[in-house]
């Protein structure tokens, strides 16, 4: 883990930069696998999904029997819990309705908006190390809200052919409409292109591996819209010395085992927390089934000293995180001063886990520094606002010659006469 005491502010721009990878070969081979997708449909995917899932699929549609199946496997327990905290997680986001209102602007001009669902979204949910089920709770359970009438997801089977069953039995749950076995750039690529079986979605959601990045991005460029720009997951802990260090080492160490390429960012007042979280993570790591990941990605962690709590909130909002959490006495008041974060977690009792699965708020999250200019997923993700207006003859009289004036000012004739027509009419 990396110990950096005092660093001056002109160092932060290099301090809060993520690892870097590059992509140029990858980019080709995702755009080969595209072209090839579009091209030859339902016949290309399974291709892909041999060479790379190492499975021979008759068949891409998840069926029913698959379905009933799925709820003959997983435990009663497993399915309250997921029931659980699909109920938090409808709840946390019902309250997102959009409500309009209707505003005159000026007499006789009335403007208003509503909310309209996307009509097909496509979640991407990946199946690899770590079948990810609650990620269809996290983006199936707004869409659901939100009123799109195909609500289609893409993961990859296992050898045999099977979907984790987790994963069906979290679909039926959040109202998935179609379930297909489609992983990593074919999957993006049936989503947007449309196949023989897989529908052609408006907007594509979901994490994955760099290679689903890389696809998202590429069809973002002319064929669909995605959620969000993404790389590997982070978090970000600020602590002083009345946080528990226990706790501090599970936070860093959950976020450390998603993979390799995740980063654990640490920034504190005090000198001997970072000597005791140090410690504690070593020992803890010591105990994880994934612990060669987690080591891994903790090479790319950083563990910071500042001088006060005004330079720590300082540099989380330069960093950005995609989760923050802050174990500090005066949580609320950092809080307040918090600017650039995907979810950020109060208190000692607020682990990321928390938000990751049952809490209710939504674990889709911008990454990468990307925290500063987007949004994590929320019910506005899957809605469009369609604007609305509507002028009477007093409203004509109102606005209509400052309209003329605006529009010959930038020299548009055809604009003007638009309203000058209506202006002549009420005489």
């Amino acid at each position: 883990m990396n110990i950096i005491r005092y660093p001056e502010k002109s160092e932060w721009s290099k301090l809060v930069e993520r690892p870097h990878l590059d992509v140029s070969q990858l980019n080709e081979t995702v755009a080969a696998v595209l072209a090839d997708i579009k091209k030859r449909g339902d016949d290309a995917v399974k291709g892909y999904e041999l060479k790379f899932d190492h499975v021979d699929l008759p068949s891409i549609v998840v069926t029913d029997e698959e379905m009933q199946e799925a709820e003959t496997i997983v435990s009663q327990e497993l399915k309250e819990a997921i029931q659980l905290a699909h109920d938090n997680i409808l709840a946390f986001h019902e309250s997102q309705r959009f409500r309009g209102k209707k505003v005159e602007t000026r007499a006789g001009v009335t403007c208003w908006q509503k909310s309209v669902a996307i009509e097909k979204v496509g979640l991407y949910i990946p199946g690899g190390t770590a079948p990810l089920f609650s990620t269809v709770l996290m983006l199936a359970t707004p869409a659901k809200i939100a009123g799109c009438k195909d609500i289609v997801l893409c993961t990859p089977p296992n050898r045999e052919g099977k979907v984790n069953p987790a994963i069906l039995v979290a679909a039926r749950i959040a109202g998935v409409n179609k379930i297909f076995k489609a992983g990593g750039v074919q999957a993006i690529g049936a989503m947007a292109y449309g196949t023989e079986s897989v529908p052609k979605v408006y907007k594509i959601f979901g994490p994955g591996n760099q290679y689903v990045m890389a696809a998202k991005q590429q069809v973002s460029l002319h064929d669909v819209a995605i959620d969000m720009p993404a790389g590997p997951s982070e978090v970000c802990v600020i602590a002083d010395e009345t946080a528990n260090i226990e706790f501090i080492a599970a936070d860093l160490l959950s976020q450390a085992e998603h993979g390799i390429d995740s980063q654990v960012f640490l920034i504190t007042t005090s000198e001997q927390v970072i000597l005791d979280v140090q410690a504690e993570v070593n020992r803890q790591l010591e105990l994880l089934p994934r612990k060669e990941i987690a080591a891994k990605a903790l090479e790319n962690s950083r563990l910071v000293l500042v001088h006060d709590r005004k330079e720590a909130i300082e540099l989380s909002n330069a960093y950005a995180p995609e989760h923050l959490i802050i174990q500090t006495a005066d949580y609320e008041k950092l809080a307040e001063k918090v600017i650039n974060a995907g979810s950020v977690f109060l208190g000692e009792y607020a682990c990321e886990s928390a938000g990751d699965y049952a809490s209710g708020t939504n674990h889709t999250l911008p990454t990468h520094g990307y925290a500063t200019a987007y949004s994590g997923v929320n019910l506005d993700s899957y809605c469009r606002k369609v604007t609305f207006q509507h002028l009477t003859a007093e409203g004509i009289q109102n606005i209509g010659r400052a309209v003329e004036l605006m529009a010959a000012a930038e020299q548009l004739d055809a604009h003007k006469n638009a309203m000058t027509v209506r202006i002549n009419s009420l005489k």
